[in-house]
């Protein structure tokens, strides 16, 4: 089965600077069908992380959206200053 936080962590500690400085937290809802992963970076990685005009955290959130569905769970990303 898929990790959905760790597939989270590894994507994001590629692209960062800090990779020790990623944070993944999971919140699951009640009816555990939709899944809350919050991201928190080094405050100096924040715009690798967004990237020009938000296109990698889209992206970001594209790529755990296809690997939620796989697994049958709605993911959304949240990215915390």
């Amino acid at each position: 089965m898929i990790e959905l936080k760790k597939v989270l962590s590894d994507m994001v500690k590629c692209i960062v600077d800090q990779p020790d400085e990623v944070t993944v937290l999971e919140d699951s809802s009640e009816d555990s069908k939709t899944v809350t992963l919050t991201l928190t970076v080094a405050q100096g990685d924040m715009g690798k992380v967004i990237g020009k005009h938000g296109r990698i955290a889209r992206s970001i959130r594209l790529v755990m959206k296809t690997a939620g569905g796989k697994i049958g769970k709605r993911v959304n990303v949240e990215i915390k200053d």
